[in-house]
């Protein structure tokens, strides 16, 4: 018997990219009546950086508050468009916005366990803030490692115009 999908995790690079994949994500929640799990994982600052940056706790914690507004933002503008070609609902499918220092594989099969998330969605490649394809890696790194349906969503062709602001 195949387990029911309830609660999905969609995780983001916060790219134009990785909207992309927020669209399957929207799909499934609504076929399944599930709900979603927003991860944006930030890569931590190595100690010896931190020391050089004097980087405080405290601008640790703004960061976090500045990445989830950021995000906030983006669904918000997101969902507008989406609903206006899917229909609604779209900020009411999401449940929980995660944003949690760490290796971003780690964090995502982290969240998926604690969160009991039944699949996961998330991009092949990203290029948000991270010079090097974030979702590639971390795709492949999630999908060696979880025993959870993994969706993995390729780039679009080129057929495909992604007029939407990153998520």
């Amino acid at each position: 018997m195949i387990p029911q999908i309830k609660k999905i995790l969609y995780a983001t690079d916060l790219s134009k990219n990785s909207s992309y994949a927020f669209l399957y994500a929207i799909d499934l929640a609504k076929k399944h009546q599930a709900r979603i799990v927003i991860l944006h994982a930030i890569e931590p600052i190595p100690p010896y950086a931190e020391w050089y940056t004097g980087v405080s706790p405290d601008v640790k914690q703004r960061q976090q508050e500045e990445a989830r507004e950021e995000i906030r933002k983006h669904l918000k503008v997101f969902c507008e468009k989406a609903e206006a070609q899917f229909g609604p609902p779209c900020v009411e499918l999401v449940s929980k916005i995660l944003i949690p220092r760490g290796h971003p594989p780690e964090e995502i099969l982290n969240a998926a366990e604690k969160e009991g998330c039944d699949v996961i969605v998330l991009g092949s490649h990203g290029k948000g803030f991270l010079a090097h394809t974030f979702l590639g890696s971390v795709s492949s790194a999630v999908l060696s490692r979880t025993r959870k349906p993994v969706f993995i969503i390729p780039l679009p062709s080129e057929k495909v115009a992604l007029d939407w602001d990153g998520i």
